[in-house]
């Protein structure tokens, strides 16, 4: 747990509860985890907000000590993940907060921020493209960077067994090359994400396998109707644009018009390589 915060258990939906740390006191703010980690990703920008705010950090479903359902259709869509959040906020006493979410807690901050307009205040996104946007961006050989979109979209089966056999290897694999300062994931917390992420292989490969099926459908329809996020929306990203040969801040003003977009040199792993410059731009959002 992150040191100072309770740890909540929530029934979200029928079947599932979400584990979270909270801690603090005063607006709240919910912090989604991206992959491969769990909610302590967010030990050090959690700690500070904390000051001044209620932080909520779970651990999303399929993840870390919250529940696991065998996947269907819609399980792992991120709209339900997101219906996740919304309610295990309003168990904990909020109807309306603010939203930070981190690769694969982006994802599903974004959805939320789409389908409960009303209830998310303000929204954040480290280091990610909306959904559609992440696929149209991936063209040849520059998409060997994503290989693991490609392998866990499959059909069932294969990608987990071929995941199962190497959990440590593959799932470290992205923990050594994402981080810019490998010393931002000491030891003991690298344990923890390789421990959480080999007991959820069936659960992360069907949130991944989700993102190229369920979760394109439900974009696609949202930019066919012309919807946006209403919130005031920071992002910040590795400049994978200049990398990858697309304009971000475009691809991103297209779903948020009141929009702050800004490139950060640390690595993937922002939040805790930079968890100052996260703190800053979290708070700048929140006075908006």
């Amino acid at each position: 747990m992150i040191p100072g915060f309770r740890q909540s258990r929530v029934t979200v939906d029928d079947g599932v509860a979400l584990t979270a740390a909270v801690g603090g006191s005063g607006r709240p703010i919910v912090l989604l985890h991206g992959f491969p980690q769990t909610h302590l990703m967010w030990r050090h920008v959690a700690a500070d907000l904390a000051h001044d705010h209620t932080v909520i950090c779970p651990d999303l479903r399929g993840y870390g000590a919250s529940d696991k359902p065998v996947a269907g259709e819609h399980t792992y869509a991120k709209r339900t993940m997101a219906a996740d959040i919304v309610a295990l906020a309003r168990a904990l006493g909020h109807d309306r907060f603010a939203l930070a979410g981190h690769d694969r807690g982006a994802l599903v901050a974004i959805r939320a921020g789409l389908d409960h307009p009303a209830t998310i205040t303000h929204l954040a996104a480290l280091d990610v493209l909306p959904t559609l946007d992440m696929w149209d961006v991936l063209h040849g050989v520059r998409a060997a960077v994503a290989f693991h979109l490609y392998l866990m979209a499959q059909p069932p089966g294969l990608p987990e067994r071929m995941i199962e056999a190497t959990a440590d290897e593959f799932f470290g694999s992205f923990l050594d090359g994402w981080a810019g300062d490998a010393a931002a994931i000491p030891p003991e917390v690298r344990a923890a994400y390789l421990a959480a992420s080999r007991a959820a292989v069936p659960s992360i490969v069907a949130d991944y396998r989700a993102s190229a099926g369920i979760d394109v459908v439900h974009d696609r329809a949202d930019r066919a109707a012309g919807r946006r996020l209403a919130m005031p929306v920071t992002v910040v990203q590795q400049d994978w644009g200049a990398a990858l040969g697309y304009d971000a801040a475009a691809l991103w003003g297209a779903w948020a018009p009141d929009l702050v977009h800004q490139t950060t040199s640390a690595g993937h792993f922002m939040a805790e390589e930079a968890p100052d410059e996260i703190v800053k731009a979290l708070r700048d959002l929140l006075s908006r």
